[in-house]
């Protein structure tokens, strides 16, 4: 899960995700295209609107994206088109950019609908986001079934 600085929406997709399938099943991770909060938690409205639906994700560490993420992940997904032009600015050949996926293609694929930044909004649009991103998780969640 990637967004731009890996504190607000990448960690709800990474925590809601987890909420969702077995930790041993599956690593899931969370990272930014930039590296302004490496090492911080992730930011407190996210974590507070994760807490009210009853996820923790104060076990994360803001990290930046990184070349290894291609080798170390299966799929990586974004959340807008600025955060994909980012990662795939670092993928060195076809399999890594087959790999990139704005998250909310798949709830509408083909559409390229991105998850809005809520950094600068107020606490509602920490909402939505998790919302969006619950929606698409249970998405992947299915397509992961589908693929064992």
């Amino acid at each position: 899960m990637v967004c731009l600085g890996n504190i607000c929406r990448s960690p709800l997709a990474e925590g809601i995700l987890k909420s969702k399938v077995s930790d041993s099943d599956f690593i899931i991770d969370s990272a930014g295209t930039g590296g302004w909060h490496i090492g911080e938690l992730p930011d407190s409205r996210s974590i507070e609107v994760a807490r009210i639906n009853q996820i923790d994700i104060t076990d994360q560490s803001c990290r930046k994206f990184v070349y290894q993420d291609f080798q170390d992940f299966d799929l990586i997904y974004v959340m807008d088109k600025s955060n994909m032009a980012d990662v795939l600015s670092l993928a060195k050949n076809d399999e890594d950019r087959m790999k990139v996926t704005l998250i909310l293609d798949e709830l509408y694929p083909g559409k390229f609908k991105e998850v809005p930044d809520p950094y600068y909004g107020g606490g509602n649009g920490f909402e939505k986001v998790f919302v969006m991103l619950d929606a698409a998780c249970d998405q992947i969640v299915n397509k992961l079934k589908d693929a064992k």
